[in-house]
Order: C-alpha cells, then structure tokens, then sequence
C-alpha cells in the first residue's frame, strides 16, 4: 500500500475511486438483503462490478449495521435497501459497563470476513478494501444518535466507556479484515461530523488512531471516511493518523485539500444522489470533468463519489463517469 499510495502522489493522471458496490448486485439479479448476509454472493455482485466497470480500486459493501448486530443491536433489513439500526441497545453507564465486546462469529461478520477474503484471493491487478464502521458512529447505533450526541456533556464517563469497547472490538475486526489478505479498510465515520473539531478529536480521532496505531503499516492503510464534516473538523481527521481521508459532498473539496498535507490522499466527494443516480450522463461527465480540473494541482486528490453510491444508480452514469476520467488523463 505505501508502493500504491506513492504511485498515485507522483502521477498527475487521476485515480478514481468510486465505492461500487450496490450496481453489481443489481448486475447479478440479487438483492440488497441476500448480498449483506452472504459472503459469496457479496463477492460476486463486486467482481460483476467490476468486470463492467473501468474501476481502478474496488471494495466490500459499506453496511453501517453489521457490527451494531453483532454486539446485538436489531436491525430492519429491506430487500433492496441497506439495513438500518432500530431502537435502542444501551440506555446507561450500567448497561455499558456489562456490554461484552462480541466475537468476530457473531451475526454477518463471518460473510463479510468471507468476501474480503474472496476478492483478496481473486483480484489481483488492483488494490481492494474492506469497510468498517467508525467507533463513534457505532456508538451511536448502539446508544442512539440523539442521546449520544446530549451524553458526551452530560455523562462523558459512559460513552467514553462505550467508545473504549467500541475500539476494542474494532481493531479485533480490523485485525480479522488484514488477515483476509485485502489492502486495507475504509472505516465510515459519519456520525463524527456532527461534532465541533474539538469533540471529533475526543469522541472520534482519538479512537480512531488506536486503531491505526493497530494495524497501518506499509501493507495496510486506512482510509477515514467522513461524508458528515462540512469543514469543521477536518483537522480532527488528519490527526487520526490515517494514511488517507474521504470527504462527503457536504464539504468544498478544495478547501479540505488546502487544509491536508499532500502526503495525505483526499478522496472524494461528488454527490452519490443528485449526480451520479438522479442525473444523466451528460451531467455526469460535466461534474466529473468540472471537479478534476478544479483538482488539477493537487497530486494528492482520489476522485470518488461523496459516499456509497446508492441503489438502483444507472450504469450508464458509472461508465460516464470513468469515461471523463479517462478523457481528463489523456488530455494530460
């Protein structure tokens, strides 16, 4: 990975990294349900992708439920939507304290472990990620959103609590995920973005590096995503230590790569909605063209969607999107 991320900081052509992962089940007939709860049909709706899009890097699906499941939270699951968190695990610093961090057995963990291993056994020309949830998002399943985010001021001592367990676990996770063979984890943090900078760094950076402490190296990175900072605790994430930072489109993409060390990748962020589902491939061009000319000078930008691209996105869209791509590096 260092290899990699050295290669992309010193080519001026753009590499681009949409998280595809919804498209190919659709490409395989299946649905969302069956492609979260089974590693194998997880992998081949990812190496349908693949195989029909130009797709440079490729990883497993983001599911922000799997390891709320596991310490077992319930969960709603839609045929064809992604799963959702329903109702509320812990409610005290009691209940904290006897929450047990889960074995890597428990719920779906065991599918998504096997379609990393999948992918990492069977792709070979390019580099593959796994996903994670962040500490503090997972808390937030856990505890619920509204009562964390009025917790962390009035009993500060029960969710740090919780974020140690969540970290505990998470590096557990990440460890299992290294072991498959893939070449690293995007951990999805977005609930971070509803701190102060302040906060992000107490209540998400400071847990997050634990985990990078734990298992980045030279042959594994960790890339931070964040589609919930609008600018205000990009600094937060930099001090994560993560070796590279996705961005939402909430933020002025420009304004993030100012603020990064160009040593850092910064990924990101056109609208996974409005542009790459709900628009045409005029439009998608237009955008995509119009972001990496804005991006021109900084060698560091990754171009992505500004999150999973959702269910039922047109494939037309993707391919106009990789089209532009290629179009902007040949130009170069």
């Amino acid at each position: 990975m260092r290899k990699w991320i050295d290669l992309v900081l010193g080519d001026n052509k753009r590499t681009a990294f949409p998280f595809i992962t919804h498209p190919g089940i659709e490409l395989i007939g299946e649905k969302v349900s069956k492609a979260v709860t089974d590693g194998t049909v997880q992998y081949n709706s990812i190496m349908a992708a693949a195989e029909t899009f130009n797709m440079h890097v490729c990883c497993t699906m983001m599911d922000l439920t799997v390891e709320a499941e596991a310490f077992g939270a319930s969960i709603n699951m839609p045929d064809d939507e992604t799963p959702t968190v329903t109702g509320r695990l812990l409610e005290s610093f009691d209940d904290v304290e006897r929450l047990i961090v889960p074995d890597l057995e428990n719920g779906r963990l065991p599918a998504f472990l096997l379609a990393s291993k999948l992918l990492a056994d069977n792709i070979k020309d390019k580099p593959v990620f796994s996903e994670c949830i962040g500490p503090f998002s997972l808390a937030g399943r856990l505890f619920d959103m509204s009562e964390i985010m009025v917790s962390i001021y009035t009993e500060p001592e029960t969710i740090l609590l919780l974020l140690s367990k969540c970290t505990e676990f998470l590096i557990k996770y990440c460890r299992a995920l290294k072991a498959t063979g893939t070449a690293g984890v995007i951990m999805a943090e977005p609930a971070a973005g509803l701190l102060s900078n302040e906060d992000c760094m107490n209540y998400s950076s400071y847990f997050v590096k634990q985990v990078v402490d734990a298992v980045q190296d030279d042959d594994f990175t960790l890339i931070l995503h964040n589609c919930g900072n609008s600018g205000q605790c990009t600094n937060a994430m930099i001090e994560s230590g993560a070796n590279a930072l996705h961005f939402g489109n909430a933020i002025d993409i420009t304004e993030a790569l100012q603020e990064c060390p160009t040593s850092l990748l910064v990924m990101g962020n056109l609208d996974p909605v409005n542009i790459f589902k709900q628009s045409n491939p005029g439009k998608v061009k237009q955008s995509t063209l119009e972001l990496l000319n804005l991006t021109r000078n900084y060698p560091n930008f990754v171009i992505s969607g500004g999150c999973d691209l959702p269910p039922q996105t047109p494939s037309e869209n993707i391919h106009a999107f990789f089209e532009a791509v290629n179009e902007f590096n040949q130009s170069l």
